[in-house]
C-alpha cells in the first residue's frame, strides 16, 4: 500500500510550500484511489484461483471413466448432481463468467492507476521529495 506522507518539517523548511484545501483533498483522493487498487488487486488473485481451480475442475472431468456417473457441482452452498455434458456447460459458463470478472477488474485497475498517476504527477510536481506516494515494501 502506498503511503502518503508529508512532512511537516521539510514544509516549515522551505516556506513556499503549502498545503491548500485543494492538495489535501488530492491526497486523500489519491490515498482513496489506492486503497480501492489494493483491495481490487486482491479480488484480482482471488479470481484467478478460481479460474484455475474451474480449469482443473475441467481437465479432472476428461479423466472420468463412467459418463453416466452423477457430477457434483457446487450450486451456491450445496451439491447439485448433473450429468456429464451438464458438468461441463456448467463449468463452461463458469469459467466464462470469472474471465468477464477478471477484465472488467483488470480494466477497472488500469482506470485507477491512470488516475493515480496524474494526481502523483501533480502532488510530486508541488511537494517534490516532501511527499511520499510510493508503496510500501512487503
Amino acid at each position: 500500500m502506498a503511503s502518503v506522507a508529508v512532512s511537516k518539517d521539510s514544509l516549515e523548511s522551505d516556506s513556499d510550500i503549502h498545503i491548500t484545501l485543494e492538495d489535501q483533498q488530492k491526497i486523500n483522493r489519491f490515498a482513496r484511489h489506492n486503497a480501492k487498487w489494493e483491495e481490487l488487486r486482491d479480488d484480482l488473485k482471488n479470481k484467478k484461483g478460481d479460474l484455475q481451480n474451474l480449469e482443473d475442475a475441467s481437465d479432472d472431468l476428461l479423466l472420468v471413466d463412467d459418463e453416466s456417473a452423477p457430477i457434483p457441482f457446487v450450486v451456491g452452498e450445496v451439491f447439485v448432481h448433473f450429468n456429464m455434458e451438464e458438468a461441463k456447460e456448467k463449468l463452461e459458463e463458469a469459467k466464462d463468467k470469472v474471465k468477464k470478472d477478471i477484465e472488467a477488474i483488470e480494466a477497472e485497475c488500469t482506470n485507477i492507476k491512470t488516475l493515480m498517476s496524474d494526481l502523483k504527477t501533480q502532488l510530486y510536481a508541488k511537494f517534490g521529495n516532501s511527499i511520499n506516494l510510493e508503496a510500501e515494501e512487503e
